[in-house]
């Protein structure tokens, strides 16, 4: 008996040095010293789990939810399509043909990249529209800051109206069985708000640009080169998909299955939707799933969950905390994968997923590093020779997050 439980002791401390490892490399951003990754931290991670003997090998398969994986990818595919197609050079010309002012600009920029979040992963959303409103904003001749920190902020936002709005909405989608329609039903208000005070917090934190009300100069849309029927088909097969997600349909199914329809065309070829695709993220979805399962296996008893369950993690307000806090300190997907075995067992486990998702994604906003949609806008923003500080973002994203969170609350 006491070598079983010394044996137990010393599988649950080697699970935990493997996660607590493996997450500290995710939130760090790569291994210093090394060229480890995300991915590769978290690949190393579930290899380690399976090499240790915490994991077998079948349980390893078992523990990786392919329904997230697959929906991610589908919806990586749609979104390559249209992205090559000229979809999103044809939204910024429209805007730029309407925008007279540079308050209605602001909520332009904000309005599209939060719709489109709320439909479409926003990290591609945020990748596709940095430089578009870049080169719109130069054009015109206005200072970017506000309108490219505009992009992760609505995109985040915006995000958490859908399943498909981003990767942490997906996999809760999947641990929930919540229905699309009922997922978006509760947290769309969310996301509208959270918009209408991303517009007002941005446009007073830079009231001189926004308040003036001198008008913007008149320029020429650009000529520019687009695929039309890709086009057409792109978002012809969008639109049925969301329809399809509606109607109550498997939506992993529906997005693999109008991703592999767009691959069908003689316009592009698939090895260029190919290197659309975030491979790594998927790379890390696969090992985070196979780490917290070694985790859940080896540290996560009963008496483990009775004593988390003090924290009443059934009220809204504490498990918003909860998971805002997680997801400031090892990312939000991460975090809801933390947070995966505590939310099972509470009283109603759908509405605590609904918060998990509204808090995990709207904490994104409260730092630069807090999410990998102001990464990529920062990073993109830089190369363009425009920074993106820390502090600039800071005083606009913390007070956004926790308005929004808190009404996020009262809502839920």
């Amino acid at each position: 008996m006491r070598a079983a439980a010394r044996a137990e002791g010393w599988t649950a401390l080697l699970a935990v040095l493997v996660f607590v490892g493996t997450y500290a490399v995710i939130a760090i951003g790569k291994l210093p010293g090394f060229q480890l990754d995300r991915a590769g931290a978290a690949l190393l991670g579930a290899s380690l789990m399976v090499g240790v003997g915490i994991l077998s090998l079948e349980d390893a398969y078992r523990a990786i939810d392919f329904d997230t994986i697959t929906l991610l990818l589908g919806m990586m595919i749609v979104v390559a399509n249209l992205r090559l197609s000229g979809f999103f050079r044809l939204v910024s010309d429209f805007v730029v043909a309407r925008a007279r002012h540079p308050f209605p600009l602001l909520v332009a920029v904000v309005m599209v990249s939060g719709l489109l979040s709320a439909f479409l992963v926003n990290d591609t959303i945020c990748l596709v529209m940095t430089p578009l409103v870049l080169e719109l904003v130069r054009r015109l001749g206005r200072d970017p800051t506000p309108y490219v920190m505009a992009i992760p902020m609505a995109s985040n936002v915006g995000s958490v109206a859908t399943i498909t709005g981003n990767p942490q909405n997906m996999m809760i989608g999947a641990f929930s069985h919540l229905p699309y329609s009922a997922f978006a039903g509760a947290l769309w208000p969310v996301a509208l708000v959270g918009l209408l005070l991303t517009t007002l917090f941005i446009a007073f934190a830079y009231r001189g640009d926004f308040l003036s009300g001198a008008p913007l100069p008149k320029i020429a849309a650009p000529q520019r080169r687009y695929h039309r029927s890709l086009v057409l088909k792109a978002v012809t097969v969008t639109v049925v998909m969301m329809g399809f997600f509606f109607a109550g349909q498997p939506v992993a199914k529906v997005a693999i299955v109008g991703g592999a329809f767009l691959l069908l065309t003689r316009k592009v070829k698939s090895d260029k939707v190919y290197r659309e695709i975030d491979w790594p993220l998927l790379l890390m979805f696969v090992g985070l799933f196979v780490v917290v399962a070694g985790l859940e296996r080896a540290v996560v008893t009963p008496d483990l969950v009775k004593a988390v369950g003090r924290l009443d993690l059934g009220a809204p307000a504490i498990l918003s905390a909860v998971t805002a806090l997680l997801s400031n300190i090892v990312s939000n997907v991460p975090a809801v994968l933390v947070l995966k075995p505590f939310i099972s067992g509470l009283d109603d486990p759908q509405r605590a997923w609904l918060v998990v998702a509204m808090a995990s994604t709207l904490a994104g906003n409260f730092t630069l590093v807090g999410s990998v949609a102001n990464l990529i806008v920062a990073q993109r923003a830089r190369a363009e020779g425009v920074e993106l500080g820390f502090r600039a973002y800071f005083r606009i994203g913390a007070p956004l997050t926790v308005a929004t969170i808190l009404f996020g609350v009262w809502w839920l």
